[in-house]
């Protein structure tokens, strides 16, 4: 048996719907399966290969979900986000070198531009008329083409690069489809069930947890325009979804508007909820529980191991509140900096082994030396397993606070104040500090209509936290800066707000 993206789309039944959108707009597994074939002949008779990469910039929807589903069965899908600036998609375009730059026709996205600069072929998507949306040609031509192996690189994305330039992370056609198998298992998928996707289709979270998962599964998903607190449960109960996964500060939008609607919330009848690509405060994990009445699913997961590492397990098993689970797919344990296995309930890095991890970064020996250790990929977090087997993280290695020798989660003072009556969010951070080093600052959203004030705040937090984690700095905020996939910035923070 071979291990790859096409054997996903392939494996399914030609009759069941594989991908909905808005204007009732439907694509079965039939019309999935000839349009990969279409795209991979039409690929091969422009001469690319299944070793080329394409650069997708397009909006999520249909368009998107079939074009990384194509693409990365015949050679190497590039997602990019399409709110990039000039200078951002030259830098990215540049140290991808794709073959070709896939648009929507007539684009006028800077892409364009930048693939012009650097003499890339720019690939506009062809309608087909009367075809359902996501559908599409990208050549008049096609020919006889080979077959990726499962060894070939499918999808290749950049990390984040909050604090160095971003690396390059290539995932093969197996990694893919074992991830997309891992969280299909976990989340116990079937072809009833429908996902309503609101991740952005340039993030490993939206591509895998969503898409492939529920592809592997002969599932169907929602390929929404985007996120929209304000019209998802009304989509959600118009296309019957059974489930959707999602980032915490998405959660808490969608929340505001159940509490607002909570009789719409319980009829959607959801079979769960996921949560994953940051913590999901306790506080937030018990309120969508109760509005929605449903099982809350938090797992973790990173670009490195497309996607899934741990889960929370489905009923009858139990669901733990700040923790991301047990084990669901690669292998997980606790090492120190020498690369020991630790002990249950001892913190140390979480480290990873498994057909899911990639084989390691491109053109970047220096990473690679530092990030594998004895054959286990190390995340750059730090946790523990408790005796139950599940893992509880307590932050980013490098998102830990120095305070004079103590050390500090942030996630912890995080969920602690997230505990507070008028608080709607709260990001923790270092600021750095002449005496200590590294001293604690918060940045929080309050809840509309409650009074609260900094001693408020310091007053709470001496009754739950050790005097040590107490924050220094408090800034009240309409907002806090968010990633392109909703992620709150915890790094360099302090500087924006004018703090160092």
């Amino acid at each position: 048996m071979s291990y790859t993206i096409r054997d996903l789309i392939n494996n399914n039944k030609d009759e069941n719907i594989a991908i909905t959108s808005e204007n009732n707009n439907v694509i079965k597994y039939s019309d999935l399966k000839k349009h990969i074939f279409n795209i991979s002949g039409q690929l091969a008779s422009q001469g690319i290969t299944p070793s080329n990469r394409a650069a997708i910039v397009l909006p999520n929807g249909p368009e998107m979900a079939t074009a990384f589903l194509s693409i990365s069965s015949y050679m190497s899908a590039a997602p990019l986000n399409p709110s990039y600036k000039l200078k951002e998609y030259e830098f990215y375009l540049q140290d991808l070198v794709p073959k070709i730059v896939i648009v929507e026709k007539d684009s006028q996205n800077p892409a364009v531009e930048a693939a012009k600069n650097l003499g890339i072929e720019i690939c506009e998507i062809k309608k087909i008329d009367n075809a359902p949306a996501g559908i599409f040609n990208l050549y008049n031509k096609t020919t006889n083409f080979e077959l990726a192996t499962e060894n070939n690189e499918a999808l290749v994305l950049h990390t984040s690069g909050t604090t160095s330039r971003p690396k390059v992370v290539p995932l093969t056609n197996k990694n893919i489809f074992s991830s997309a198998t891992n969280i299909s298992n976990s989340l116990q998928l079937s072809s009833q069930d429908h996902c309503y996707n609101i991740m952005p289709l340039f993030h490993i979270h939206g591509l895998i947890a969503v898409l492939s998962s529920s592809i592997n599964a002969g599932a169907s998903v929602y390929a929404s325009s985007g996120f929209n607190a304000l019209k998802f449960l009304e989509t959600a109960d118009k296309e019957s979804i059974t489930w959707y996964s999602g980032v915490p500060t998405m959660h808490q939008a969608i929340l505001m508007r159940a509490k607002k609607n909570p009789k719409l919330a319980e009829e959607l009848s959801l079979r769960f909820i996921r949560s994953s690509s940051a913590s999901l405060p306790p506080a937030v994990f018990d309120e969508l529980k109760k509005i929605f009445k449903t099982t809350v699913i938090e797992a973790y997961g990173m670009t490195e191991a497309t996607h899934q590492m741990t889960s929370n397990p489905m009923p009858p098993e139990k669901q733990k509140a700040g923790f991301v689970g047990k084990p669901a797919g690669p292998e997980v344990c606790i090492m120190d900096a020498q690369g020991n296995k630790l002990d249950s309930g001892v913190d140390g890095e979480v480290c990873i082994r498994g057909d899911n991890v990639t084989n390691g970064y491109e053109n970047n020996e220096e990473a690679n030396k530092t990030a594998f250790i004895n054959g286990w990929f190390r995340t750059g977090d730090q946790g523990h397993f408790d005796d139950e087997g599940y893992l509880k993280i307590s932050g980013r290695l490098k998102e830990i606070i120095n305070r004079g020798g103590e050390k500090v989660s942030p996630l912890e003072v995080d969920n602690t104040l997230m505990e507070h009556k008028a608080v709607e969010q709260v990001i923790t951070f270092a600021v750095k500090d002449n005496l200590l080093g590294e001293a604690i600052g918060v940045a929080i959203v309050l809840k509309s209509g409650i009074d609260c004030n900094e001693t408020d705040i310091k007053n709470y937090a001496r009754k739950h936290l050790a005097d040590f984690k107490i924050p220094k700095y408090i800034r009240f905020l309409e907002e806090i800066p968010k990633g392109a996939t909703g992620k709150l910035q915890r790094i360099g923070l302090a500087e924006k707000l004018g703090l160092e």
